[in-house]
């Protein structure tokens, strides 16, 4: 054999490696042996005889042999899958527990909880933890978690919620877990009687700053890489059945809201009473063990909280995410990025106007799962005509399937949105994930739309959008990451969410990261440099360039700060108004910025980020401030407050903007079932204050009782003419949920 034939092959080896399946241990799960008395405390003989599993330190140094002991035992029976844990502690008085609200979000308290890849997909995960004050959080992962969460483009859903039961005790030297998951709550799918689903184990030990996982999880793959459904490990269950209940929550809801609005003339404020007695209907029918489908009718989200008020300083759109529970369940399946929070599908455009007001949703259906290495996303919807606007019809399918090995995928999707007129926006797609490496993606797709009003050939670039991205999912070694899109001009997903069309896009980074050795205060670093560009295809000229040299480093103590220093370059073709009182007048502009956060330990009771930035600002000065304190006085009382300052200055031409944005919030827990949280917000920009009220008691899973209080005024009415009411609109609702289970 030549040697060039020597080498194709070896290339050839090499890519098939890298894209082969990677075997790994398979562990069965022992069926149980007798009967779990559910109280909390993990004592029979029975947990003795199930599946143990050994935990390792995740952080902060990966695979040591965690400072506290843990035993986890996990079994089933016909209806539930168990899990029992005791946490053990050389000294109780370490124990720490914050919280007794469901979906607490902050880390500063001991945990424990799994997370399920239940479809065995190496994608997807249904999460289930509790704190020792026997708490719920339960939440839903997407994308193998990238992009962190909650928040724009993050990968948990903590408004998702299922049905499931636990139960702590804290005794002398532990606290004690019994979790039961019933089979009902999960998709999965069986082949020949046979389950095979992803497991990872997660425990918090706060006052060391340490998390214990199973398996043992590296953490060069990066920040929540201990709820990375790829990293899990493979568990069997043998002969599981699901028994596909119908579940019926129809909801009452009472109320009133009152609005001051200006009268035809101008001349005074008059106020429009508005009472609502109404009610509404939500069913969710388990077809099968890994499909499950949703109606809905005459929907109602009169108990989601409301959007952090923020301030814009870009040119582009704000975006909010998704809150309303009917859009949670696996919605990562619906989703196809655009990059960053853009996408083909975005379910806010669904009984959301662009303004915020909410618009009557008459109802829809929803069907999401698994069949084979198929994921398979549907959901149509119709909304009420609203403000002069016709009446609309969503819908989007998803299609895709697992091919080559766990973490890659071809899929395709079709969106469209119709109103009652006879307009429409349809949106379709194809798009490819490709894990060539252990660490190492490809990223391809293509899309385009075509609307009713909009003039564009399919066989041109117009309508279209393309692209294909590199990059490497570590924070270990050279790190890198590579994007090309090309946006047409026609290119509009009215279904969906995005910044910018008639573009070409380049993104690129590369750094090094590093974590030094066990006995160093710093967990690790990272040096690098990120680059993002877009040039306008009409012209040629970029509209926006940004070179950003990078330094962050984080402490094992939980300290962390990161740094950037940000050369820019923007093009405007129009002013850019910021306010009444200062815009940027069109032109060409590059400009320097400094941008650094400072991070306190999330293990403390006093838990604190701050962010600064500083420099230039197209051809002024800007100075930005942001500080986010959390104080969990105790259990059943949270503080948290976020302030942020923006100060921008066009000193040669005599322009001055000055934003303030303040909330404060308050969360008291009487217990795990009935909560009360309020808040807050003040926003210079438009001159408001936003108060809200929400109290929840949740008696179980599925049965709810909201009390919902808003109140919105202007902050300064001196001097308005006409003179302005005491407040804008107040809002008092009243709303339960029950849930029947046939």
């Amino acid at each position: 054999m030549n040697r060039k034939k020597l080498n194709a092959l070896c290339v050839l080896a090499f890519l098939l490696a890298g894209l082969s399946v990677t075997a790994q241990n398979e562990i069965a799960i022992k069926p149980l042996s007798g009967e779990l008395n559910f109280d909390g405390q993990v004592s029979e003989p029975e947990w003795k005889l199930s599946q143990d599993f050994q935990m390792m330190m995740h952080y902060p140094v990966y695979n040591n042999t965690p400072t506290e002991k843990s035993e986890v035992y996990i079994t089933f029976d016909d209806t539930y899958l168990w899990i029992g844990a005791v946490l053990h502690y050389n000294d109780i008085n370490n124990v720490v527990s914050t919280s007794k609200k469901r979906d607490e979000v902050s880390e500063n308290s001991d945990a424990f909880g799994i997370v399920l890849d239940s479809y065995n997909d190496n994608e997807n995960g249904l999460a289930f933890f509790t704190m020792p004050s026997g708490l719920k959080i339960d939440y839903a992962i997407s994308n193998d978690g990238q992009g962190g969460g909650p928040g724009p483009g993050g990968s948990k859903n903590y408004t998702w919620n299922s049905y499931w039961d636990v139960k702590t005790v804290t005794t002398e030297n532990a606290w004690h877990v019994e979790m039961r998951i019933p089979f009902s709550s999960l998709r999965f799918q069986s082949v020949n009687d046979i389950t095979k689903m992803g497991l990872i184990i997660n425990r918090n030990i706060s006052h060391r700053n340490e998390i214990a996982t199973y398996p043992a999880i590296d953490t060069k793959y990066g920040r929540d890489a201990n709820l990375r459904p790829s990293l899990s490990q493979t568990i069997v269950f043998e002969g599981i059945k699901s028994r596909n209940p119908v579940y019926i929550s129809p909801y009452v809801l009472g109320g009133t809201s009152k609005n001051y609005e200006l009268n035809e003339n101008g001349t005074e404020y008059v106020s429009n009473n508005d009472p609502e007695f109404t009610g509404g209907l939500d069913v969710k029918y388990n077809l099968n063990n890994n499909l499950t489908l949703d109606f809905t009718v005459n929907t109602d989200f009169a108990q989601v909280e409301a959007d952090d008020e923020m301030v814009n300083l870009t040119r582009y759109s704000l975006f909010f995410p998704e809150k309303r529970l009917f859009f949670q369940e696996r919605s990562g399946v619906f989703s196809f990025d655009l990059g960053g929070p853009q996408d083909l599908f975005y379910s806010r455009n669904i009984g959301i106007s662009p303004q915020g007001d909410v618009v009557d949703i008459l109802g829809g259906a929803r069907l999401v799962g698994r069949a084979g290495k198929w994921d398979i996303g549907f959901l149509n919807m119709n909304t009420q005509k609203y403000n002069g606007s016709p009446a609309e019809n969503f819908g989007v399918a998803r299609l895709r399937k697992q091919v080559i090995n766990e973490n890659s995928y071809v899929g395709g999707i079709v969106t469209s949105r119709i109103d009652f007129d006879g307009n429409y926006n349809v949106a379709y797609g194809l798009d490819g994930i490709f894990k060539l490496t252990d660490v190492d993606y490809l990223d391809v797709k293509i899309a385009q739309t075509q609307d009713k009003n909009t003039d564009a050939e399919t066989m041109s670039l117009d309508p279209t959008y393309m692209a294909i991205g590199i990059e490497r999912r570590s924070e270990k070694g050279i790190i890198y990451q590579g994007k090309y899109a090309y946006w047409g001009k026609s290119f509009d997903p009215k279904a969906g969410f995005m910044f910018l069309n008639n573009i070409h896009e380049t993104r690129g980074q590369l750094g090094y990261g590093w974590f030094p050795a066990e006995k160093s205060p710093v967990f690790n670093g990272y040096l690098g440099v990120d680059f993002e560009m877009t040039s306008r295809i009409e012209d040629g000229e970029i509209e926006n360039m940004e070179i950003s040299p990078e330094f962050k480093m984080d402490f094992k103590n939980g300290y962390g700060f990161f740094t950037s220093l940000g050369f820019k370059k923007e093009s405007l073709l129009w002013d850019f108004h910021l306010g009444e009182e200062a815009f940027v007048p069109a032109g060409d502009y590059t400009y320097w910025n400094f941008r650094g956060m400072l991070f306190s330990p999330r293990t403390k009771k006093l838990v604190t980020s701050m962010g600064l930035g500083l420099g230039e600002f197209y051809d002024g000065n800007k100075f930005s401030l942001e500080l986010e304190p959390e104080l969990n006085v105790s259990a059943s009382l949270q503080l948290s407050a976020t302030y942020q300052l923006d100060k921008i200055e066009f000193s040669t031409r005599n322009q001055k903007f000055t934003n303030n944005i303040a909330r404060v919030k308050a969360t008291y827990m009487l217990n795990t079932k009935v909560s009360v949280s309020s808040f807050v917000q003040y926003n210079e920009l438009d001159n408001i204050i936003l108060t809200n009220l929400r109290l929840r008691y949740n008696p179980r899973d599925g049965n709810d009782f909201y009390f919902v209080f808003n109140d919105l005024r202007n902050a300064d009415k001196s001097g308005a003419n006409p003179k302005l009411p005491k407040y804008l609109s107040r809002t008092v609702m009243l709303k339960y949920t029950h849930t029947f289970r046939l």
